[in-house]
């Protein structure tokens, strides 16, 4: 099925009241027919709903139909994006082994990555995602994941897939993007090499701003990479916590069920139902959305670009833009709503941030009201100087995510900031 398609329909069976819309299941628990079919459903010899932190009919629905979107073979919706992307990590990497993450990544991966996962034992090390070949000199035999993002936020940077993917399956590396700003209706991080991809669904997903959510979705036979792989013994050998089950044995998506049973039932990072419900009705007009996300940022990048107060624009659309030749390979139909440029200094990117009107100083992307950011005092902040240019985030960088206003006042706006 099209996009289009996907989203309104995917996923869901309707019940026995025949409902067009997606019910919401609001509930904590089901009950069972009998004591035995308690036990052979924690036994997973049948399949079925137990406790809501494990799995919910409504959040079942979002699941399947994010992973027909993606073209993956299942996902995990978790509580937010951050969530998504630490247990995506806690999923194969434990005390004494290493990941390898884009230097140029969200400011929440940026400090989950270097400070909090080290108090788990983890260590990060850091790449060029334009230079794959670093990734090289940074492997050994416990680096578990290649995390990096399909375009980068603030600093929108398109990576190079190809590059980055062939030294991952060349090590028997799993690859997790994460696929927020771009969303599976822009890239395909699947058809691109990629064995994970991982969301933060509060951002373009619900598209209003109204809910915390994240997900992970595994690609098809993601097993013929991890059976057999000595990376990831624990997906090969019985897991002492659930009665000895061995995850490469089980015919269903392994990365998927390990998540579920292991860390949605001990973590209990478990989105809301209702949340779930309402990530649901924002898939459904999630291509009409990007499709003007994206032809706004590029008339106001295209803006952005020959106005004499600004010093640069990051926005992967402009051919001007490094990243250019890489949205042409890998990003297709538009290049999403977010973009950055610079100005002079810290102070007058201030100024410019505190005197746009239409735009709203937020920290969240992805709204369909248009969003500034000042990333080096907010998003970025806990960052060192150094690190702040490690990242693409320069203190006289500004964020905007484009919002779904009508484009010319948006640019209206911008004018009478850089120029007031």
């Amino acid at each position: 099925m099209h996009d289009k398609t996907t989203v309104i329909h995917a996923g869901y069976e309707k019940d026995s009241q025949s409902t067009m819309a997606v019910p919401l299941y609001q509930t904590t628990a089901y009950e069972f027919k009998d004591a035995q079919h308690a036990a052979n459903l924690f036994a997973l010899k049948e399949l079925g709903n137990i406790y809501t932190r494990l799995m919910n009919p409504t959040t079942d629905v979002f699941e399947k139909r994010f992973a027909a979107l993606e073209g993956g073979a299942a996902a995990i919706a978790t509580s937010s994006g951050m969530a998504a992307i630490f247990n995506t990590i806690a999923n194969v990497a434990e005390a004494g082994d290493n990941i390898i993450c884009a230097s140029k990544v969200y400011g929440g991966t940026a400090t989950l990555t270097t400070h909090t996962i080290k108090r788990f034992g983890i260590e990060a090390r850091y790449f060029d995602v334009h230079k794959p070949q670093e990734l090289e000199a940074l492997i050994d035999e416990k680096t578990k994941l290649i995390l990096f993002e399909s375009i980068t936020n603030p600093s929108v940077d398109v990576p190079d897939f190809e590059g980055i993917t062939t030294i991952a399956n060349k090590h028997g590396i799993l690859t997790a993007v994460d696929n927020t700003v771009a969303t599976p209706i822009h890239c395909k991080p699947f058809s691109l090499g990629c064995d994970l991809s991982v969301h933060s669904t509060s951002k373009y997903t619900t598209g209003q701003g109204l809910a915390i959510g994240g997900i992970v979705v595994e690609r098809e036979n993601l097993l013929d990479k991890i059976k057999g792989n000595t990376r990831y013994a624990h997906f090969n050998e019985p897991d002492a916590s659930y009665h000895g089950l061995v995850y490469v044995d089980v015919p269903l998506p392994l990365f998927s069920l390990r998540m579920r049973l292991a860390l949605l039932r001990d973590l209990g990072a478990t989105p809301s139902p209702f949340n779930s419900w309402l990530f649901i009705q924002g898939l459904e007009h999630l291509p009409l959305r990007m499709k003007q996300h994206s032809a706004s940022a590029l008339e106001i990048a295209r803006f952005l670009e020959n106005h004499p107060k600004v010093t640069k624009v990051n926005y992967p659309g402009l051919k001007s833009n490094v990243n250019y030749p890489y949205a042409q390979k890998y990003i297709k139909g538009g290049c999403s709503g977010l973009l950055s440029f610079e100005v002079e200094s810290f102070d007058q990117a201030i100024m410019v941030a505190d005197k746009t009107e239409l735009f709203s100083m937020v920290v969240n992307i992805g709204d369909s009201k248009s969003i500034i950011t000042h990333p080096a005092s907010t998003t970025h902040q806990q960052l060192s100087p150094e690190e702040l240019i490690a990242a693409g985030v320069p203190s006289g960088l500004i964020r905007l995510s484009v919002g779904l206003e009508e484009c010319s006042d948006l640019i209206a706006d911008l004018t009478q900031a850089l120029e007031g």
